[in-house]
């Protein structure tokens, strides 16, 4: 249902949504830092449990308003492109400093509860899934699955990114210094608002 072709670009630009530190990965490291990796793990369970409901929304979404304005599909991806450019504009400028909240230790369903809830209440990431998801769509084809897989991908990519963070912090959190968040800011910034110009500048040719 995917094309093969657009996959190797996508699991990129899913490992570069991915490595960027925000709400999620902050609540991750201050939970592996003062629960350990295993109280990590469980805090990325919760927020990618919060995500595939994400997934779902713009799935559904997505299908009705292409059943019902025929046009709206070009309108979306010509959006979500200029919110790519303005996210990495924002991720560009950003200073690095990462919240570490209170991290005492918790049962498994708090941490669950926690990471979904997380992922939640940052209306960025449902803003991002429909700015991005729809941009490797082919409007030939139903959405629905589409979004679907490309929602599963990008969480599996998620996933294994947030653990790396999370046994990072579990082992030494030093690692995870504001400069060096800065740096990964700027350079995935720079990345994310080049990705969307040419998104742009495709939907003009």
């Amino acid at each position: 249902m995917i094309d093969p072709a657009i996959i190797l670009p996508y699991v990129l630009a899913c490992l570069l949504f991915s490595i960027i530190p925000g709400p999620s990965v902050s609540i991750v490291i201050a939970n592996s830092t003062a629960g350990g990796t295993r109280a990590g793990l469980f805090t990325i369970l919760g927020t990618e449990l919060g995500m595939l409901s994400m997934v779902l929304i713009v799935a559904v979404g997505l299908e009705a308003v292409m059943n019902v304005v025929s046009g709206a599909f070009e309108i979306i991806k010509i959006v979500g492109a200029a919110y790519l450019i303005w996210i990495g504009w924002k991720m560009f400028r950003s200073s690095g400093q990462l919240n570490f909240a209170d991290g005492a230790r918790l049962p498994i369903g708090r941490y669950l509860w926690q990471g979904a809830l997380t992922n939640w209440s940052n209306p960025k990431t449902l803003l991002f899934l429909s700015a991005f998801l729809p941009q490797f769509v082919d409007v030939s084809r139903p959405a629905f699955g589409q979004i679907m897989i490309l929602g599963l991908i990008v969480m599996a990519v998620a996933t294994a990114s947030d653990c790396v963070y999370a046994v990072a912090a579990g082992k030494a959190r030093h690692l995870l210094t504001a400069a060096r968040v800065r740096l990964v800011n700027r350079v995935s910034g720079a990345i994310l608002m080049a990705g969307g110009v040419w998104l742009a500048l495709q939907k003009r040719a």
